[in-house]
């Protein structure tokens, strides 16, 4: 089957390959379209598997909630550069496997790799990513998610610096408040409170009892290093578990849009408002490439290797 300049045009549009690449895998298919196109994704594989040594430590954390407020993902996806971390078809991606998330429940990564995408069901979410590596040069990859989803409340997100930053927050409430504006702006604020804030549980009772024994530790060790009697070291420990607890716990901590009241004291008093009973249930903060070896680009050792080759 021969192919034109429009054949290679358009599988350079629908595909995002080089001009000479389309050319390369119409001819190999015998100018036959839909196997081009996977002779491509092929070649992707093929190109991902070479960029899997390098370290892809940039990336975007990307949220989706379903239209009803009551599915929410959060999703990370790692690239090697800020560049493309911000480029169309990255973002894109992104937003696609966060969707794919909600919208599936995936077991794990590789099961969510595995499925065919939400999005365009022509391909599996890992040929997504194999494809947009083979579009973008970079390596890529998908390192991880949460899901929350609710009967009767609300899931939110809040996505901070493009990305650098997401939370995912679930309240549950007694009565449908889906179309309450006051509630959907407080859910807002509460995750925007989380990223800014970043408690680590959301109620005292969360915070584990060895963590608490260590604080104690530490906090009557400093005591007793300040020259307070052992007789009233253990009164003051309470008073400073207490602080402890209102750093570490969503409910407990200063609301940072006013600072007069506690976002426990803000849910309560909305609750009180509506006559319904409203409730955080959990949240989980992803702080993008957290924990990941950073890529180190030195530019002496690049132009030595050069001149090596």
């Amino acid at each position: 089957m021969a192919f034109t300049a429009k054949d290679v045009a358009k599988l350079r549009e629908q595909t995002g390959a080089g001009m000479m690449d389309c050319k390369k895998a119409l001819t190999a298919t015998d100018g036959d379209m839909e196997k081009a196109a996977e002779y491509l994704r092929e070649n992707g594989v093929n190109i991902a598997a070479k960029k899997a040594s390098r370290i892809a430590s940039e990336g975007v954390v990307a949220a989706y909630t379903s239209p009803n407020g009551k599915v929410g993902a959060l999703a990370e996806v790692n690239c090697e550069s800020d560049f493309v971390a911000k480029s169309d078809v990255f973002v894109g991606l992104c937003a696609a496997v966060a969707q794919q998330v909600a919208e599936t429940n995936p077991a794990d990564l590789e099961t969510l790799l595995a499925q065919k995408s939400v999005v365009d069901k022509a391909y599996t979410v890992n040929d997504l990513v194999n494809n947009a590596t083979a579009k973008i040069g970079e390596k890529l990859s998908v390192r991880r998610f949460i899901r929350y989803e609710t009967k009767c409340g609300k899931e939110e997100y809040y996505i901070h610096m493009g990305g650098k930053i997401g939370v995912l927050l679930e309240l549950a409430t007694d009565k449908d408040l889906s179309g309450n504006e006051e509630f959907r702006t407080m859910c807002h604020d509460i995750a925007m409170h989380i990223a800014a804030a970043s408690p680590k549980y959301v109620y005292d009772s969360e915070v584990p009892a060895e963590e608490t024994a260590h604080e104690k530790e530490i906090l009557t060790q400093q005591a007793l290093n300040e020259g307070k009697p052992a007789a009233v070291v253990e009164k003051m420990i309470t008073g400073r578990i207490k602080k402890f607890f209102k750093e570490i716990c969503l409910v407990d901590q200063e609301f940072v849009k006013n600072p007069d009241i506690t976002v426990g004291q803000l849910v309560a008093d909305f609750a009180k408002k509506q006559g319904c009973g409203v409730k955080i249930v959990r949240f989980t903060t992803f702080v993008m490439g957290e924990g990941l070896e950073k890529k180190n680009d030195n530019l002496a050792e690049e132009v030595a290797k050069m001149q090596q080759k």
